[in-house]
């Protein structure tokens, strides 16, 4: 992937298996002022990841059906593309629990909206 400037970073992805759970994300976000994609899992995140640039933030559950979860998908991204800052969330795991790769962080749900639109800011660097 060629070198993209953080100020080109200003998409949210989020990955969700749960459509009522990842709409009421992007509605979220979205309602804060930020441009919002979405993917029903990891594989299908990955795609959009290879596909897109000015992605800068990736909002992902842990638990996901097909393929890899979303602990392992945060390892990827910060393998493939570390300037893409990780917020990972589950409703099964908990923190402590979760090997989080570096540079990432953590939410249980159910999580306070603004602390995760405030990590969102902080991730594409508009805080």
């Amino acid at each position: 992937m060629s070198h993209v400037d953080q100020a080109d970073r200003h998409i949210v992805l989020v990955v969700e298996d749960e459509a009522i759970i990842r709409l009421a994300a992007v509605d979220m976000i979205e309602s804060a002022g930020f441009a919002v994609i979405d993917a029903a899992d990891a594989t299908a995140a990955m795609r959009l990841l290879e596909e897109r640039s000015g992605i800068g933030v990736v909002f992902t559950d842990v638990d996901m059906p097909r393929g890899i979860n979303g602990l392992e998908l945060a390892a990827c991204i910060k393998s493939r593309w570390p300037g893409i800052h990780v917020i990972i969330t589950s409703g099964k795991v908990e923190a402590g629990q979760a090997q989080l790769p570096e540079d990432c962080v953590f939410f249980a749900k159910p999580y306070h909206e603004a602390r995760v639109v405030d990590e969102v800011r902080k991730g594409l660097g508009r805080l």
